[in-house]
């Protein structure tokens, strides 16, 4: 994979952005980073780096909040993201690159849909609605980087409390990037570690701790709301891009 430097650049500017949006509203780096690296190195590398430092982001993000964490909850949902995770990383490797990249962005749209207009008055209970929300949340994240959106809809249907749902979502997205990576690295001809270049990681790494010390000192002045909103904006227009893009190479 040749990656050049404005490219580089690029991608370590959407990591860091995405992570100090992650830090303020509890999403954002899959959201936000999935469009832009599915545009510059393709669906495939695209939704794998941002995988792995997803993995990485989550770690750092789940220590800053961990007072936070509901453990019950990330029991009920984390296990069974492995369900999701396996089905989706058959899918990665059988698609072509175009229907691919329509995919992906049709998928992250649909879930920015049902987050952002899913009727309030809507209420659910019950362990069997969290597990579902996790073997989504497995699938979505495995083939478009996103495991946010499925968790989401399950947050606002049980009506679970915004400080602890986003502190939640911190060590979910662990689990759901390491076995999607896990799953992807086993059933792949290649390694992402081996096909991309080594100075992006420590960039990225970098990127990530940059973000979360800003977002920390940003969430201080913004509601986590007004983030959230933002977060979607950006990632509606890169899916929206990538939707076109994978449509057009369709019709080619």
């Amino acid at each position: 994979m040749v990656v050049s430097v404005w490219a580089l650049a690029l991608i370590v500017v959407t990591v860091l952005v995405g992570a100090l949006m992650q830090r303020v509203s509890g999403m954002g780096l899959g959201l936000i980073g999935v469009p832009v690296l599915a545009l510059i190195v393709g669906p495939v590398a695209g939704v794998l780096i941002i995988n792995v430092l997803a993995t990485v982001n989550a770690i750092f993000q789940a220590i800053s909040v961990r007072e936070n964490i509901d453990w019950k909850k990330f029991w009920l949902i984390g296990p069974v993201m492995a369900v999701g995770a396996l089905p989706g990383a058959w899918v990665v490797h059988n698609t072509p690159p175009g229907p691919l990249q329509a995919l992906v962005g049709a998928l992250v749209l649909a879930g920015l849909l049902v987050t952002t207009y899913m009727p309030n008055q809507m209420r659910v209970d019950g362990p069997q609605y969290a597990m579902a929300a996790g073997v989504a949340g497995g699938f979505m994240n495995t083939l478009a980087g996103i495991a946010g959106p499925s968790i989401t809809v399950y947050a606002q249907a049980t009506r679970w409390p915004q400080r602890t749902f986003a502190a939640t979502l911190q060590p979910l997205f662990f689990v759901s990037g390491a076995m999607s990576l896990a799953f992807k690295e086993i059933t792949a001809d290649e390694s992402i570690f081996t096909t991309t270049p080594v100075i992006l990681w420590p960039l990225g790494i970098v990127a990530l701790l940059g973000g979360i010390a800003l977002g920390t000192r940003i969430s201080r002045r913004i509601s986590a709301p007004r983030a959230r909103r933002l977060a979607l904006v950006l990632a509606a227009t890169g899916a929206a891009t990538i939707l076109v893009r994978g449509i057009a190479e369709m019709l080619v």
